[in-house]
């Protein structure tokens, strides 16, 4: 079976058009700085910092588009505890009774009361890439990385949509800890055993 390829993830965030207006001025519009993987999706050169509710900051956090219904704050486990964050794991767009944050940008502030989490590990498939591989949407599979740092990471979300191509999405602890870089490639684990 074909591998999958990786793309690591640094700490970004997806705006709303109302708070993206709040920050940076009625009617701002994105500039794209490089396409991503998937279909449509971006980043931008515009960045904004961060705040959390003990005050600690995290300065110039890329902006991805286009813009979404909400704002979703998409940090590493390492940033919650280094910046004292409140993150829970979360799928995209699952927001609901996450962290808060202050966002600042050059026009102007947003209290956020939620949205702050830390992507969920993913795979992305399309229909006819999910029939290749055998999974549906919302399976929940393992997958092995080879190298200095091989191992077996677990607990990795199936999304499949005709919109998606296939891209294993992972943040830069999960990418650090197997020394995985944005291009490399990993295999799809369903089952395996642990000798007890």
């Amino acid at each position: 079976m074909r591998k999958i390829p990786v793309g690591v993830s640094g700490r970004h965030i997806h705006f709303s058009k109302e708070h993206l207006e709040v920050l940076f001025g009625k009617g701002y519009q994105l500039t794209k700085f490089r396409d991503l993987s998937q279909p449509g999706q971006y980043a931008c050169e515009e960045k904004v910092d961060l705040v959390s509710p003990e005050g600690r900051r995290l300065d110039g956090v890329r902006i991805l588009g286009p813009t979404r219904s909400a704002t979703q704050v998409e940090i590493s486990r390492s940033d919650a505890i280094r910046g004292r964050f409140i993150a829970p794991v979360r799928s995209s767009g699952n927001i609901k009774g996450s962290g808060g944050c202050k966002l600042v940008g050059p026009k102007g502030e947003v209290e956020l009361a939620e949205g702050v989490i830390v992507a969920d590990r993913h795979i992305h498939f399309s229909t006819k890439e999910a029939e290749e591989f055998k999974v549906e949407d919302g399976d929940v599979v393992s997958i092995y990385v080879k190298g200095e740092k091989a191992g077996i990471l677990d607990d990795v979300l199936c999304r499949v949509s005709d919109k998606f191509v296939l891209d294993c999405h992972l943040d830069t602890d999960d990418g650090a800890a197997f020394g995985l870089k944005t291009g490399d490639t990993v295999q799809l684990v369903k089952a395996y055993q642990i000798t007890k």
